[in-house]
Formats: structure tokens, C-alpha cells, sequence
């Protein structure tokens, strides 16, 4: 099964917790044991894996990722300005594979699913979410 999620953003950079909508596809497939993939659309954006708990965490990494791909030196930016997300977004990757077991993502206590956006604010970024079963 797959569906596409389309959410907004709006801040330049930031992790925007898509844990809920990734569930929900999860819950409308019926599949209980698989993995579900989660892979953002666009070169300028990621998806990561991280902590929920605290949201300094999700802060400090845009900070990180500023401070050793900062903004306006890379050759791309003559062609629109946005080296940087590029590269951020390449670094980061544009997908996580989680693995589902008895309908429940396999993510510990304090991880949730973020989209990261490095290029916004964004009227709608795109991530699909492809569900495979086990076949046993």
C-alpha cells in the first residue's frame, strides 16, 4: 500500500513530526507486521529519525547542520541561493525504513518521525509512505 502525505512548512529550516500521519497510513493498511517506508519528495528536504521528548534536540540539529553547511558559499547558490539545503538534505537522506510489528511502529519511547525541511517555508512537501507486508 502506499499513500503520499502533503503537509506545509513554515520556518526555512526545521523537523516538522509527521509521526501521526505516517501512523495513520500505517493503521489504513491493515498491515500488522512489514515495514513502512518513508521518503520525502524534493531535493531539499530529508526524513530523520530522532528524538521527541525534548525539542532542543530537534533544534540543535539545524543548528549543527548550519554550523558545517552554512548558507550562501557553495557554487549552486548563483543558480538560486539554496546550496546549502541541498547538501543538507543529501547528508541527512530522503528516507527511513521502520519496521512494523503487530501494527505498531517500531520506534522506541523517544523517537518520532520527522520531515526535515531546509528550503521553506514550503506551501506543501510531499512524502510518501509505501507499507510492505511480511509474508509470513
Amino acid at each position: 500500500m502506499q499513500e503520499t502525505i502533503r503537509i506545509s512548512t513554515h520556518k526555512h529550516e526545521q523537523l516538522v513530526d509527521i509521526t501521526a500521519r505516517v501512523k495513520q497510513v500505517v493503521d489504513a493498511s491493515g498491515i500488522r507486521n512489514g515495514l513502512v517506508s518513508v521518503y520525502a519528495q524534493g531535493a531539499t528536504a530529508a526524513i530523520m529519525v530522532q528524538e521527541n521528548w525534548d525539542e532542543s534536540v530537534q533544534t540543535d540539529v539545524v543548528n549543527f547542520l548550519a554550523k558545517i553547511i552554512p548558507r550562501g558559499v557553495w557554487l549552486h547558490d548563483a543558480q538560486d541561493g539554496n546550496g546549502d539545503s541541498h547538501l543538507k538534505s543529501g547528508l541527512v537522506g530522503p528516507s527511513e525504513t521502520i519496521p512494523l510489528t503487530d501494527g505498531k511502529l517500531g520506534l522506541s519511547t523517544w523517537q518520532n518521525i520527522f520531515l526535515c525541511e531546509f528550503d521553506g517555508p514550503r506551501r506543501e512537501r510531499s512524502i510518501v509512505c509505501t507499507v510492505l507486508a511480511d509474508r509470513a
